[in-house]
């Protein structure tokens, strides 16, 4: 398992996976970012292996709403583009080991006067009165384990002319469905939530989405 995987987070998405309706996400931004930012064009830059890749492609069309949705243009090739835009995604396999008190559902206890072994020679409660409870030093344990799927997403933003990084963010989330791409929509909604945020922070973010896994306005 992920160092960056605490089985603490883990257990908590474990309970909110079943609402299909939010994904929550942990983002860290860093970013130098001026307000004038704001106003400059910018063009994908894809790494080589990037470049045909129709899931790539799909992913960079949800980055583009969003970046028009907060009033960037895009310039009309890389060349002519002052801000570069590139991202990387991916998702790993993780194992969340749950404990918990193994109890018996089919043993509702013996009769009035009778014990597990013969009669009861000190009463219905036995010799240690109405409240001892046999598991307070310790109760048989039993274990589950359940597959956890770790997506992430990191997305940068730097200027043209000399590569000076101005805003990169890396969202990380957790859920039991390998699926990446339907958890895509609102990592990137996510992503550029209150843009550009904090830097240096980390944010926990709750997105709702529709049966679609569409963000919702």
């Amino acid at each position: 398992m992920k160092r960056w995987l605490y089985p603490l987070l883990a257990a908590a998405s474990l309970l909110l996976s079943g609402c299909a309706s939010v994904i929550e996400s942990n983002v860290t931004a860093f970013h130098a970012w001026s307000p004038g930012d704001n106003q400059k064009d910018y063009a994908f830059a894809p790494a080589k292996d990037q470049e045909n890749d129709l899931q790539y492609q799909n992913y960079a069309g949800l980055i583009r709403q969003e970046l028009q949705f907060l009033g960037f243009t895009e310039a009309r090739d890389l060349k002519s583009a002052q801000l570069q835009v590139s991202f990387s995604y991916g998702m790993n396999t993780g194992q969340v080991v749950v404990s918990q008190p193994a109890y018996d559902p089919f043993f509702y206890g013996p009769g009035p006067g009778w014990g597990r072994f013969g009669p009861r020679p000190f009463g219905f409660y036995g010799p240690y009165g109405p409240f001892y409870d046999p598991f307070w030093y310790g109760a048989p344990m039993q274990t589950t384990s359940y597959p956890v799927f770790l997506r992430r997403l990191q997305i940068g933003i730097s200027q043209a002319s000399d590569g000076k990084k101005l805003f990169d963010v890396v969202v990380d989330s957790e859920g039991q469905r390998a699926g990446l791409a339907e958890a895509m929509p609102a990592m990137v909604r996510a992503a550029f939530d209150d843009f550009p945020g904090p830097s240096g922070v980390t944010r926990h973010i709750r997105i709702k989405v529709d049966k679609n896994g569409q963000p919702e306005d």
